[in-house]
């Protein structure tokens, strides 16, 4: 499914990025189980990594293009919160990333996202 609009991103290590551009896509150690890719708008992206990633570091943002995708992308949230989340039910070809922005962790273990 092919969809214009706002660009997703995704955070992951930078060693998992590298292997996703050795074999041309990227699927995420929870692919398996989950069976999608957790991503953000850019407004949400603060607050899952403040979230989630506080005080990890290696970390790259892959701000991905929607409408280079083929596989359906489901905006949701199953952890019944408010907000919905995209979720990209498929592999991401390394071909749908635009832009990989490193995106280490400030002293504190929070994230700074003005790039966005």
């Amino acid at each position: 499914m092919k969809r214009t609009g706002p660009g997703l991103f995704h955070i992951t290590s930078n060693p998992e990025w590298q292997v996703a551009q050795a074999f041309g896509e990227y699927r995420p150690q929870r692919f398996a189980d989950e069976g999608f890719i957790h991503c953000s708008y850019a407004h949400q992206v603060k607050g899952v990594a403040d979230r989630l990633f506080r005080g990890m570091s290696d970390l790259v943002l892959l701000e991905i293009d929607p409408s280079r995708l083929s596989c359906k992308i489901v905006d949701e949230n199953l952890e019944g919160g408010e907000q919905l989340f995209p979720h990209v039910y498929g592999a991401l070809p390394v071909s749908a990333v635009n832009a990989v922005h490193a995106f280490p962790c400030e002293a504190d273990g929070t994230f700074d996202c003005r790039m966005l």
